[in-house]
């Protein structure tokens, strides 16, 4: 596990970094990452998850992408969800407008205890946690978009497509990242690996909106592959795993690459 990086050391809005401005400040991209903590997601892909997305915010690539927007910031929200009534924000909005502020925040999701554990999986009450945070966000942007990141298929709650099609009505793109389970778990066999494959379940049900897009992550791959979210500022974060062909490239705006899985 050397390649995954560590992150969160808890620098909360106490500091005159982290202090909130008035409403109105616009921003590049208001992103919320949020994170499946279901029954399925065990201690090890757990630990790859949150070290992914800690990995994303000390890389240069994704702080040389902050600072390459019209208004050099982003600003993002960390949540946490697994049954239908089981979603926390993990860490509130945060400004991110330079390498500190980016090493913090993956620092503060490093640091942070596991929400929830044991529980179901609904994919739909995440989306719809999702976009009340957009909705209470004290940044404004043109772009809004929830990174939906999981284990397995939506088990309890609405079907996820209601969820997404509000979601794309209101303008906000949704990403997934499949954290695909091999071997295939006896527990959660028919959970983790539904038919046709857990990616092209997210393809059909989950993601949707302007540039959406499903990334896979190996669970079998962690050792020796470093896991890191690569955020784009434009739209997107998703794990990148750096050891395969598999891994493409493709150039956004402003030069910066949005790595990701087909």
């Amino acid at each position: 596990m050397r390649a995954l990086r560590t992150f969160v050391v808890a620098a909360l809005m106490a500091t005159t970094a982290w202090t909130p401005t008035h409403a109105a400040e616009r921003v590049d991209l208001l992103l919320v990452l949020a994170a499946d903590v279901s029954g399925s997601m065990d201690k090890s892909k757990f630990e790859l998850q949150r070290s992914g997305y800690a990995a994303a915010f000390s890389n240069p690539r994704v702080i040389e992408a902050l600072r390459g927007g019209p208004r050099a910031r982003v600003a993002a929200a960390f949540i946490e969800w697994s049954g239908v009534l089981q979603q926390k924000v993990v860490i509130d909005w945060t400004m991110i407008s330079n390498d500190e502020t980016a090493r913090q925040f993956g620092h503060r999701i490093m640091e942070a205890p596991r929400a929830f554990a044991r529980n179901s999986t609904s994919i739909s009450a995440g989306i719809d946690f999702g976009m009340t945070q957009l909705d209470r966000a004290p940044y404004k942007a043109h772009r809004r978009v929830i990174d939906v990141s999981g284990d397995g298929d939506n088990n309890s709650g609405r079907e996820p497509t209601a969820a997404r099609d509000v979601a794309i009505a209101r303008g906000i793109t949704i990403n997934g990242l499949v954290i695909l389970t091999e071997p295939p778990s006896h527990s959660y066999s028919s959970h983790t690996n539904p038919p046709g494959g857990l990616a092209n379940y997210y393809r059909n049900n989950v993601i949707g909106g302007a540039g959406a897009f499903v990334a896979r992550f190996h669970e079998g791959r962690s050792a020796g592959a470093p896991a890191v979210m690569q955020p784009d500022i434009r739209l997107h974060c998703t794990f990148q795993v750096c050891n395969g062909s598999c891994v493409t490239s493709i150039a956004g705006r402003n030069g910066v690459a949005q790595l990701y899985e087909r």
